[in-house]
């Protein structure tokens, strides 16, 4: 069962992936931008890791969105 934390990470994710592929851009190239290892992003979209303030920073600004799309 997903508990109410992994619930709200794999929404995170979902928002970040649809975000980059509205973008056209590959986990790689968004990695690149944000200056983020590709796993770490990788990591984040599927949910399985809970990211930094800084790390939801670098992204928003890599995609040229508000941190706040992502919620």
């Amino acid at each position: 069962m997903i508990d109410d934390a992994h619930r709200k990470l794999l929404h995170f994710g979902q928002k970040l992936r649809e975000q980059r592929k509205s973008k056209g851009l590959t986990i790689e190239q968004l990695a690149n931008i944000a200056d983020l290892e590709r796993i770490a992003v990788s990591r984040i979209e599927l949910g399985k890791t809970n990211p930094k303030l800084m790390t939801i920073l670098a992204l928003a600004e890599a995609l040229e969105i508000s941190p706040k799309e992502f919620f």
